[in-house]
């Protein structure tokens, strides 16, 4: 109970605060609890998340004030003119962008994945996961596969710099022409709330995007489960190639 009940407070009081001058004085525990109708207990977990966000201020002897979050950045993939990833165009911008990687490796492919990718279950794939900041901040966890008899050099290459659409472009002339993105709503896991410096269970953008060459075949399949905080996802359309 304690977990969906802290998480529908802790929203509800987000909207609520953005909607307050900076430096508002919040109302005494005993009547924010009497208010939602939750323990003390519940109330602090939801208010401890705004304070990690940066929305709210606790100061000692005043009382939990509303502040303003940092700028967010924005998630920025560009699939109209090229297929450019996260790395790429946050550079392009001027974003310092970190790179982490967590996990590389080649497993056999799991029945999602390999729906995605189109390929037959146990088929190896290289499996890439990488925590990626911006100036600074933890921004979002990157999930990314592939098939290893593909790109297997992949399994091998440094990742903590440099994008990886430029890096199959470059090794292999991978024609990366197509993308389909779907965008969801999932939340931390305990180890994916530690690395992205977040409360478990607090909720994640998930966005999840095929890659297909000019023939409509998959080549990679990624996802990525970003902090809503200090990200937010841009999409941007061509029609009729223009």
């Amino acid at each position: 109970m304690q977990g969906p009940k802290y998480l529908a407070v802790r929203e509800h009081l987000r909207r609520r605060v953005s909607a307050l001058p900076e430096h508002t004085l919040l109302p005494p525990e005993p009547v924010l609890c009497a208010e939602y109708g939750v323990s003390r207990i519940t109330l602090r977990r939801a208010v401890d998340g705004l304070v990690a966000d940066g929305h709210l201020v606790r100061e000692q002897g005043r009382g939990t004030y509303v502040t303003r979050p940092p700028i967010r950045h924005e998630y920025r993939e560009s699939f109209v003119h090229r297929i450019a990833g996260f790395n790429s165009v946050m550079t392009e911008q001027g974003a310092q962008v970190g790179t982490a990687v967590l996990t590389q490796r080649i497993v056999p492919v799991q029945p999602p994945i390999a729906a995605e990718l189109g390929l037959e279950t146990a088929t190896d794939v290289i499996e890439l996961v990488r925590l990626r900041s911006v100036d600074g901040t933890p921004n979002h966890v990157a999930h990314s596969f592939m098939a290893a008899s593909a790109y297997p050099r992949a399994a091998e290459e440094d990742f903590s710099e440099g994008s990886l659409y430029d890096f199959l472009r470059r090794e292999y002339s991978a024609d990366l022409a197509h993308a389909r993105i779907v965008v969801d709503v999932g939340t931390a896991a305990p180890d994916e709330a530690e690395v992205l410096g977040v409360i478990a269970g607090s909720p994640l953008l998930v966005v999840r995007t095929t890659v297909r060459d000019s023939a409509g075949r998959p080549q990679v399949h990624s996802y990525s489960r970003l902090r809503p905080d200090v990200s937010q996802v841009e999409f941007e359309v061509s029609v009729g190639g223009r």
